[in-house]
């Protein structure tokens, strides 16, 4: 091997931590990384990343499980991001035109690397700052139909809507909450696909300003915007609970903690890897099953692993 400056021969120089083999120059003294040993250097075997996969997915912090299983931070990371954007695009494909009857809509609220008001103070980009997810439910299946990692602002609001419509087929019964930019996107996006409705709940007024746990609902405004919802049926209530079981089983969405995502890519993929999990995996207490197989794909809940063998032959494929 001959030394990318000056020709001269080089001879081995001990590996770097990734275990990538160095080599140095007998005349110039330089050394350089022999990168041709492939692009995924993590060498942790499938059983040990299933179960870091798994630990994630029922709450665990990484640096848990990192403490837990042993395997370092950076390779747990790696391993979830990479697991993460092939569920994302392992369901952007297979969702699709699914029939539905009754679709309730929120936004859950997160954010990367700061808050906002710490992003507008030091000026950052727009890669931090507050993350909102817009997530889809069907009311009876319980299957996340669609989702989008975003602003809460219009744009976002329109790339959501687009998602939705491209997931459903069918006409069917819409329920959000009264975020402005619905009342927009909703009808330029389905038309007059969809018998939509908002529902808005009011609370009462806190006069401890410490109190951290939300204040009593103390009135519920429904209100039809497009053709003829069956407003008994108009409820955001499973949407919301499902908010809650993304709060508690990614660790980096639970309130309070110093367990955030640190990188716009590694919260996305982080909510990946849990909807597809939630779906075909993950088995509803009042289902009895998965959302998945009560929506009518299989006959069985799956394994981790054919999730994940499923993701992987559908990127492939």
């Amino acid at each position: 091997m001959l030394c990318q400056i000056c020709q001269g021969s080089m001879r081995r120089f001990g590996k770097n931590r990734n275990g990538s083999q160095r080599y140095r120059c007998d005349a110039c003294a330089r050394t350089f990384t022999d990168e041709t040993t492939g692009t995924d250097r993590r060498c942790l075997p499938q059983d040990k990343a299933i179960q870091c996969m798994r630990m994630l997915l029922e709450g665990n912090s990484i640096r848990s499980v990192e403490r837990l299983t042993g395997v370092h931070r950076d390779t747990v990371i790696s391993a979830m991001v990479d697991a993460g954007e092939k569920c994302k695009a392992f369901m952007e494909s297979v969702i699709q035109s699914i029939p539905v009857a009754d679709v309730q809509v929120d936004e859950i609220w997160g954010f990367v690397g700061c808050k906002e008001k710490t992003k507008r103070r030091h000026g950052y980009g727009e890669e931090v700052g507050d993350a909102y997810c817009f997530t889809a439910v069907e009311r009876h299946s319980k299957m996340l139909i669609a989702w989008h990692l975003g602003k809460r602002s219009t744009p976002d609001t329109f790339t959501f809507a687009d998602k939705l419509s491209r997931a459903t087929s069918g006409r069917f019964q819409l329920t959000t909450d009264g975020f402005g930019p619905y009342q927009a996107a909703i009808p330029a996006t389905f038309v007059s696909r969809v018998d939509y409705a908002t529902l808005v709940k009011v609370y009462s007024k806190v006069d401890d300003g410490k109190k951290y746990s939300p204040p009593e609902v103390v009135e519920v405004i429904r209100k039809p915007r497009i053709g003829n919802p069956d407003m008994d049926l108009a409820c955001t209530s499973h949407v919301e609970r499902a908010n809650l079981s993304i709060r508690m089983a990614v660790r980096r969405m639970t309130r309070l903690t110093n367990a955030h995502s640190k990188k716009w890519e590694n919260h996305d993929a982080a909510l990946a890897l849990f909807f597809a999990y939630y779906n075909f995996c993950r088995v509803h207490m009042t289902l009895k099953t998965t959302p998945a197989v009560a929506t009518g794909w299989g006959f069985r809940p799956w394994s981790l692993q054919e999730l994940l063998n499923q993701a992987n032959s559908e990127r492939i494929a």
